[in-house]
This record gives structure tokens, C-alpha cells and sequence, in this order.
């Protein structure tokens, strides 16, 4: 076992035909090996699917948003019941988002200011006031292994000058982040680990400023924010072989947002570790299923009388015990099991795709692997 105290990351191989390495993160709760998808759980739960299932679909480590845990059921009340894991039962490393996204999602609800963010709840209307020492105050109750800065998420398009304030005001509200994660008196542990978010929209020479003003401040790991968000696929490689070389080789590289098969292998060629996304969760519950051979939507008529499991190289649950025919009948007699069964399917395509993409740089054939999946899963249904 590899030896070294929390928060560092340790990189175990570098691929030798392109950017893609074999890391490990070590956290309070547990060793990561990365390269590494996290599940989405934005109230602290993937939905419809028990922790357990969740273990022994091999998740190491689930997303949580602080923004919506801070509204309901509280900080304070998951502190008390001894934190997020403690609360939900899962015991494994987590990370909570420090609510910048809603900021960006959420528009109708926020007004920005230098010092933070006023926003509604959605849930009843009542005002708040977010500011980066409360933001890591909250997710230091939450009791996250790794928490992120608050920042400013910007749209896509967005003018140059907006997105260059956004920059700024992302490094300032960084400043002060960390400075609270290391004098906040609840948490004296050091158990947790901080990341820094770098912003700046499609602009290659923002995102580079942010990079070196990141570095400057010393996070324990970083994060690419902004990105997935409705801009072209060639902007945001772009971005990324402006900034992951800039990166130091000995902290973890996150990419927030993105997570389809397709990215999940480009991305990881480029050098990212991390990597987080709905598309496994959200889509199971609209029907879509992530296969060896495709993705496809059950909801199909097509598949009626279709008495194969969803993937023929899967052994989950759902593709051991159900069929194609079966899981259409539960959708169209609106029967909420569907939503848990795709859901559960798709996160374990997720997490073997991710064994799949490390034991390929284990033995240094990544671009062979990439090519032979992508060649199938493009065959679709």
C-alpha cells in the first residue's frame, strides 16, 4: 500500500504514447485510484439507489452539493448527526461542490456581489447569503473529504470582459477560501482536502492567468470549472491542453462536469484524474442506457419483445436479472422501479469503463483500449 498523508496524490504511471496517468488520492476515508468518475448525489443520495449497491457497483467516491444539503436539511443537522457519511451510511470518501454552480444554474434566484452571493431558496423563497468563509464553514460541517472553493461559473457565450471579471472575482473569493479552510476552528484535523476551481470561460489566456494565480494560492488539488456547459467539444479540449500542462504533476486534476463515454477518454489522454456528471443518473431516469455496444433509449418500442439484458457484457443486477422487454414494460406502466434498475446499470458501466481505463495504463495500451471501445460503443443499437 502505498504511503503518504491525506490529501496528497500520488502518481503511479504516466502513459508513454500520450497525457493519461495512473494516480491514486489519499483521503480520510480511504484511498481513490484515479483516474476516477465520481456519481452525482446532489442532496447527498444517488437517487433510488441504496449505498450498498452503490459499493459493490465499485464507486469509490460520491459527489454531494453543499448549496442544496445547506437548504435543506442543514449544515448544522448533518454535523450533529456526525456528517454526511455518518447521515447517509455510505463511509466512503465524498465531495461536496461549493454551490458556484448554482450561482451559474440557478440564475433567476442569485445576484452577485464582490463579498458573495444573494440568493432565493427555491424551496421557499426565503433570502440567504453565500460568502467563501461561509461556504467552507458549511462544507466543513457537512464533513466532506474533499471540499471545493466557492467561485463564479459563467454562461456560454459570454463576453471576454464579463468572463475576465469572473476570473478575478473567482481568485479573490479563492483567497479568502483559503485562508478560512486553515484557520476555521471546528476542523483542526487537516482531514479534509481543499481544491481551487479555475474559471475563465473558452479564453485560452484567462484560463492560463487563473491557472497561475491557483498555483500561486496552493490547493491541495484543482479543478477545471466553467466547461460543459453548452460550448463546442473543440473549446473545451482546447482549454484543457492550454491548462493541464501547467498543472503540477503532484496534485489532482478535475474536471468538473463531464462524463460522457466519449469525453471520459479523450480527457483522461489529455491528463485529467477526476471527473463528475448526471449523465449516468439523469438519463437512467429518462430511459437512456449506457452499453458495450451503444447507448440507446428503452422507452422504444422497439424493444418490447426484446428479451435480452440491456448489455450482453455487463453482470450487473439489472443485466443479470432483467430484460430489455421487462424494463419497457415498467416504463411504459410508469412504474418507478425502471428509474432505479437504469440508473444502477448505468453507473456500473461507468465505473467498469473507468477499470477498464486503468488497467489499460497499467499496461501502457491506453490508445489500443480507447480505439476498441470507441469502435463498438459507436456502433450503437
Amino acid at each position: 500500500m502505498i504511503s503518504y498523508k491525506c490529501g496528497n496524490f500520488c502518481l503511479v504511471k504516466n502513459s508513454s504514447e500520450c497525457k493519461a496517468r495512473l494516480g491514486q488520492i489519499n483521503t480520510a476515508r480511504g484511498f481513490i485510484d484515479t483516474p476516477v468518475f465520481m456519481p452525482v448525489g446532489t442532496y447527498g443520495t444517488i437517487k433510488g439507489i441504496p449505498c450498498c449497491l452503490l459499493r459493490d457497483a465499485k464507486v469509490q467516491i460520491m459527489l454531494a452539493n453543499s448549496y442544496h444539503l445547506y437548504l435543506r436539511p442543514g449544515a448544522d443537522y448533518i454535523k450533529k448527526s456526525g456528517g454526511i457519511q455518518q447521515f447517509n451510511s455510505w463511509h466512503k470518501p465524498m465531495l461536496t461542490d461549493s454551490g458556484g454552480f448554482q450561482i451559474f444554474s440557478l440564475q433567476n434566484f442569485t445576484k452577485v456581489y464582490d463579498d458573495g452571493v444573494e440568493f432565493k431558496s427555491p424551496i421557499n423563497g426565503e433570502k440567504h447569503f453565500f460568502y467563501p468563509e461561509k461556504s467552507i464553514r458549511i462544507q466543513k460541517d457537512i464533513g466532506a473529504d474533499i471540499i471545493m472553493c466557492l467561485d463564479e461559473c459563467t454562461t456560454y457565450p459570454v463576453d471576454y470582459n464579463i468572463a475576465k471579471n469572473s476570473v478575478d472575482l473567482s481568485i479573490k473569493w479563492a483567497k479568502r477560501c483559503h485562508h478560512e479552510f486553515y484557520t476555521y476552528s471546528s476542523m483542526t484535523d487537516n482531514t479534509q482536502i481543499l481544491f481551487g476551481i479555475i474559471q475563465g470561460s473558452i479564453y485560452n489566456d484567462l484560463r492560463i492567468q487563473s491557472t497561475y494565480e491557483m498555483l500561486d494560492i496552493n490547493f491541495d488539488g484543482y479543478a477545471i470549472g466553467g466547461l460543459s456547459v453548452g460550448e463546442p467539444k473543440h473549446y473545451m479540449y482546447s482549454v484543457l491542453q492550454s491548462v493541464l500542462p501547467i498543472l503540477p504533476t503532484n496534485k489532482a486534476r478535475y474536471l468538473m462536469g463531464v462524463g460522457s463515454p466519449e469525453d471520459l477518454w479523450k480527457c483522461v489522454e489529455l491528463g485529467v484524474d477526476m471527473f463528475d456528471c448526471v449523465i449516468p443518473t439523469r438519463n437512467g431516469r429518462n430511459g437512456q442506457v449506457l452499453t458495450s455496444i451503444g447507448k440507446f433509449n428503452i422507452k422504444n418500442s422497439k424493444f418490447k419483445n426484446d428479451y435480452n439484458s440491456l448489455d450482453p457484457n455487463c453482470t450487473c443486477l439489472t443485466c443479470n436479472e432483467y430484460s430489455r422487454a421487462y424494463l419497457n414494460y415498467l416504463i411504459k406502466s410508469h412504474d418507478i422501479l425502471y428509474m432505479s434498475l437504469l440508473s444502477l446499470h448505468n453507473i456500473h458501466f461507468m465505473m467498469n469503463l473507468m477499470h477498464t481505463i486503468r488497467e489499460a495504463l497499467k499496461l501502457d495500451i491506453f490508445i489500443q483500449e480507447k480505439e476498441k471501445f470507441l469502435k463498438q460503443y459507436n456502433v450503437g443499437e
